[in-house]
C-alpha cells in the first residue's frame, strides 16, 4: 500500500475508535459490554463511570500507533465527552519519526436506547486538532471535523451487531512539504461480538475506509482500504467496581490492502469516580 495512505489510515483509525464505551458499570453487570477495537459500539458511559482505554497497533513494516482515551459522561447518560492523544511511529525513506499525532476532542449524544436495549444509536461528533507534525507525516496538517453514526444491534443472547458509518473532512490538510488541500475521508464498519462466556467475547471486525491524502497544492490522491480483523477480549471484575479488560486483534488487509498484516493489543480500565455510581 502507498506508504501516504498506510500512514493516513493509521491517522484515521485513531479518529475512528476512541467514542466507544460501556455501558453497565463492572459491579452491577460481571460481563462485557465494552469497545470493540476499530468499530464504535453505540452505548454512552452510565453517570459516574469513567473508561480509561489503551490500543496498540502495530504494522509489519515496523510502524505503530498508541492511543489513550479517556470517556466521562456529561450531566447523565445522554451526553458524552471524550479526548484521544495518539501518539505515533511512521517507517520514512529515510529515517523514522515519532511523535503525538493529531489529538481528537469528541462530544456524543445517546440519540436512542443505551445498553439495556436492543437497539442503540449513538451519533458523534468531533474535532481533530492539527498537534501531530505534518512535515514529519504524524497528522493532517490541519483543523479536521470528524462525524460518524455507530448502531448497535442485539441479535439474541449470544450475538451482538455493531455499524459505523462516518466522515472525515479537513479543509486545509498538509503534506510533509507543506502542500495544502481540502480532504474529505469515509468510512463504513461492522463488527459482529459472540457472547461466549460472560466474561469472554470472541470478535470479528470489517472496516471500510476511502481515504484522500494530500499530494501536491490543491492535489490530493484517494486510496480505498478494506480490513478484516478477527480478535477476542476477557474481564476482571472487581469489589470495588474496577473492570479491566485486555483484548488481542489481527487486523488483516483484503482486496485493496491485500497483504498487510497488524496486530492490535487493547487495554481498557474502567471504575466508578462517584460514591453513588
Amino acid at each position: 500500500m502507498n506508504r501516504l495512505i498506510f500512514i493516513a489510515v493509521m491517522l484515521l483509525t485513531a479518529s475512528c475508535v476512541p467514542a466507544q464505551s460501556q455501558t453497565s458499570s463492572p459491579k452491577n453487570s460481571p460481563g462485557i459490554q465494552d469497545n470493540s477495537f476499530l468499530i464504535e459500539e453505540a452505548y454512552n458511559q452510565d453517570p459516574g463511570v469513567v473508561q480509561h482505554i489503551n490500543s496498540f497497533i502495530r504494522a509489519r513494516d515496523g510502524s505503530w500507533i498508541y492511543m489513550f482515551t479517556q470517556e466521562w459522561p456529561l450531566f447523565g447518560q445522554k451526553n458524552q465527552i471524550s479526548y484521544t492523544i495518539p501518539v505515533v511511529k511512521v517507517e520514512l525513506l529515510p529515517g523514522v519519526a515519532t511523535g503525538i499525532g493529531d489529538i481528537e476532542i469528541n462530544y456524543r449524544y445517546q440519540l436512542v436506547g443505551n445498553g439495556e436495549s436492543r437497539v442503540a444509536i449513538a451519533p458523534r461528533f468531533s474535532i481533530l486538532l492539527p498537534t501531530g507534525d505534518a512535515r514529519q507525516q504524524l497528522g493532517g496538517g490541519g483543523t479536521g471535523l470528524q462525524f460518524s453514526i455507530p448502531v448497535s444491534v442485539v441479535i439474541n443472547k449470544s450475538f451482538v451487531t455493531h455499524l459505523n458509518a462516518g466522515g472525515t473532512f479537513t479543509p486545509a490538510a498538509k503534506n510533509a512539504l507543506g502542500e495544502k488541500a481540502e480532504t474529505a475521508s469515509y468510512n463504513l464498519g461492522h463488527s459482529l461480538i459472540w457472547l461466549a462466556r460472560p466474561r469472554f467475547n470472541v470478535m470479528l471486525e470489517t472496516v471500510w475506509n476511502s481515504v484522500e491524502v494530500v499530494t501536491g497544492s490543491n492535489k490530493t490522491e484517494r486510496a480505498q482500504t478494506l480490513f478484516i480483523s478477527p480478535g477476542i477480549r476477557w474481564a476482571y471484575n472487581f469489589k470495588n467496581g474496577l473492570q479491566i479488560v485486555p483484548g488481542l486483534a489481527f487486523p488483516l488487509g483484503v482486496g485493496p490492502t491485500s497483504g498487510s498484516h497488524s496486530t492490535l493489543l487493547y487495554l481498557s480500565f474502567e471504575h466508578p469516580f462517584t460514591k453513588h455510581a
